[in-house]
């Protein structure tokens, strides 16, 4: 992306080892915005790839980290912080009755719940400067359930709830909360699932094992493993819009799976939508 932002405003975004994180903090940092990164593992701190761009270690299940982490990037924006960008998660396939506690408490830690403490701790700065961007990447698992990703799914529920809730609290205050809501997008993802796959869910003994072979299939599938995939500069263009606009949205859908599946929820009784969503994601009768 050639063109340049109007202004320049500090953000801090997570998860950028790869995929949306990482095309996220390149592209605003082309449009000129100071941007800070954020990685979960010192490995991926230690490979970063982009001496222009500041990199920090923070590891979303840890709020020592968290603290440290947003502390040092707040060392690079002169203590100002216009944005944040959540945006480290994974996913966890696996059928709802397979999933124990520590799978769940797993799904939530990462996914929601560093979130929020991250969230959290760059309020009162951003209520300090009479102006914020609190923009959370959601998905099209947040407004539409697909069997067989039901603790990622609820994860992204939850989300959605509580930036709803958040926007309203800080109505008046001059800081804004904004969704963005991706289907499939090119990144890393289908490798980390397969990981905690294998990690969280006993495959062989679960009654769902015929599922999980196509679950399987899928994950190691090269290429795009859904249709409509785009790739993470899709992204990119809603949060320069949420980043940049003077009146964001509160969500912004990206790619066509959430459109249709947004536009089915309101239009299909609920029988009618799940046997859409059971055909989309492989579920139905084992």
């Amino acid at each position: 992306m050639t063109d340049t932002a109007p202004f320049s405003r500090s953000i801090l975004i997570t998860g950028c080892s790869s995929g949306i994180g990482l095309a996220v903090a390149r592209g605003l940092a082309d449009r000129g915005h100071q941007v800070v990164a954020s990685v979960r593992q010192d490995k991926d701190l230690a490979a970063w790839p982009h001496p222009d761009i500041p990199v920090v270690l923070l590891d979303l299940n840890d709020d020592s980290s968290i603290e440290s982490g947003l502390n040092e990037a707040l060392t690079h924006t002169h203590g100002r912080l216009d944005a944040l960008f959540n945006n480290g998660a994974y996913g966890l396939p696996g059928a709802v009755e397979d999933l124990s506690r520590a799978a769940l408490r797993a799904q939530f830690e990462t996914n929601l719940f560093g979130w929020q403490v991250l969230t959290n701790r760059v309020i009162p700065i951003m209520r300090a400067q009479g102006f914020g961007r609190i923009i959370q990447n959601s998905s099209v698992l947040g407004i539409a359930a697909l069997s067989f990703r039901g603790a990622y799914v609820a994860s992204k529920f939850a989300l959605e709830g509580l930036s709803d809730t958040l926007r309203q609290e800080l109505y008046g205050t001059g800081i804004d909360v904004c969704l963005i809501e991706p289907g499939p997008i090119e990144s890393r993802f289908r490798a980390n699932a397969l990981t905690a796959l294998h990690h969280y869910i006993d495959v062989e003994n679960s009654v769902h094992a015929a599922s999980y072979q196509k679950q399987l299939a899928r994950l190691h599938k090269p290429g795009p493993a859904a249709p409509f995939t785009l790739p993470p500069e899709a992204v990119l263009k809603r949060v320069i819009h949420a980043l940049e606009s003077p009146r964001p949205k509160a969500r912004y859908p990206v790619t066509f799976p959430t459109y249709l599946f947004a536009a089915l929820r309101r239009l299909l009784p609920t029988r009618w939508m799940d046997r859409v969503l059971m055909a989309a994601s492989g579920g139905g009768k084992r």
